[in-house]
């Protein structure tokens, strides 16, 4: 077997044999015009693992006839991007379009090293190709995200990664001295959850055990890979099937639970601030005010995880998993914004009542805006019952607090001061 890797054996050159994406690169793509126009704006493709955004930064430099500079965001510090901006810069003199700086994983990158790109993007030294499989708008600073287009890469279909092992196995230039047929692709394509990259990489195992002539099956590709071990995938339906055991695990409170489904995503390599993030949701959205305390811990966990990173990190996601699986539980909160949610869809802009209106100038002062408007602070216990709701709704209640002690002690102080006005 070659030592090239398959999936670089088979890397597309052009847009031509670029396979999936037919939205950014058919007939009508953005980016297929882009080309055409010789004009390539910088961009970031948000996509999950192995659709083809190393490949498509490629295939649209050598449309271009560009060069390319690349550099992993996991292993690349401030001066390395300096570095590559500075042959950026001396490589184009002479070019008639920009070199492009390719980013791969750009999330990973600190705001300092997303700050270190701005000047070269802004000053047209360079066009920033980021790749990412988180969301752009968490992980890419908004000062250089407002200076990109985000073009998002969608999964690969299954008559795509068919098409993909067919045309590997029939044209590769060492696949094809085994002549292998090709029966059935469903085992494979399980095995590889989408990912066009591990894909070819278990194809490569595969093959590497099947005899000359032999036929590819499912039977086959099953039994080859059963003696492997098969790793957690960040990007296929175990990343969603995990971090959503976990998620139910701290929602039903069980610590042993948590902590399995932990190490499985910490095993398995997954992106520490993923995991932090989904904590910091479930602090609120089943937490909430039944402890409070939960959503500070799960933010001050985030940030640190940014600070430390792994392999320390562990012992912060242990913690706040920990922490948040034994807490007291509330949807209260989660419950009431999504009905409240709900009522302005179905009632649109209802006018606000004309003493809760803003009065700046004459006009709106003699139009009783703010008039007879009651401040909380000049009354006893700072409360004063007035309407705050538009008269179309007036009454209606949208928050029911939960079964915790902390959310009754808050049922009992609105009862006091509503009465029968909401129902607490």
């Amino acid at each position: 077997m070659s030592q090239t890797p398959l999936a670089e054996r088979l890397r597309p050159k052009s847009l031509d044999s670029y396979i999936g994406q037919t939205h950014l690169v058919g007939k009508n793509g953005v980016l297929r015009a882009a080309i055409a126009a010789k004009r390539l704006p910088s961009m970031v493709f948000w996509g999950p693992p192995g659709v083809g955004k190393t490949t498509l930064a490629t295939v649209l430099a050598s449309s271009l006839e560009i060069p390319v500079y690349a550099l992993s965001a996991i292993n690349s510090g401030v001066k390395d991007v300096r570095e590559a901006i500075a042959k950026a810069e001396k490589g184009g003199m002479f070019q008639t379009t920009r070199p492009i700086l390719f980013i791969d994983e750009i999330h990973r990158f600190s705001k300092a090293q997303q700050d270190s790109l701005l000047g070269a993007v802004e000053r047209g030294i360079v066009t920033l190709i980021g790749a990412t499989t988180e969301n752009p708008s968490f992980e890419v600073i908004s000062a250089l995200l407002s200076r990109c287009q985000v073009y998002v890469l969608e999964p690969l279909s299954k008559s795509d990664l068919d098409k993909m092992i067919r045309d590997a196995v029939l044209n590769d230039v060492v696949l094809s001295k085994k002549n292998i047929s090709v029966l059935e692709t469903e085992a494979l394509l399980a095995y590889s959850g989408g990912d066009a990259r591990r894909m070819y990489n278990l194809l490569e195992i595969v093959l590497q055990s099947m005899s000359e002539g032999e036929a590819l099956t499912n039977v086959v590709v099953e039994s080859i890979l059963q003696e492997s071990r098969i790793r957690y995938d960040k990007g296929g339906e175990e990343h969603y099937d995990v971090i959503s055991a976990f998620i139910k695990s701290m929602r039903g409170s069980d610590v042993n639970a948590t902590l399995y489904y932990l190490a499985r995503m910490i095993e398995g390599g997954e992106d520490p601030k993923f995991i932090a993030r989904r904590m910091l949701i479930l602090a609120s959205e089943d937490i909430g005010n039944a402890n409070p305390n939960a959503l500070l811990l799960a933010n001050t966990t985030f940030e640190a995880i940014e600070k430390i990173g792994m392999p320390e990190g562990r012992i912060i996601l242990s913690q706040c998993a920990i922490y948040l699986a034994a807490s007291a539980k509330s949807n209260a909160s989660y419950l009431a914004i999504d009905k409240a949610l709900d009522l302005v869809k179905k009632t649109g802009n209802l006018p606000v009542p004309l003493q809760l209106r803003n009065a700046p100038t004459k006009l709106m002062k003699e139009l009783d805006y703010g008039k007879n408007y009651k401040y909380a602070h000049d009354y006893k216990n700072n409360f004063v019952a007035q309407k705050f709701l538009p008269e179309e709704i007036e009454g209606t209640s949208f928050y029911k607090p939960g079964n915790s002690d902390r959310e009754q002690a808050f049922s009992t102080r609105l009862k006091s001061l509503w009465n029968d006005k909401y129902d607490f």
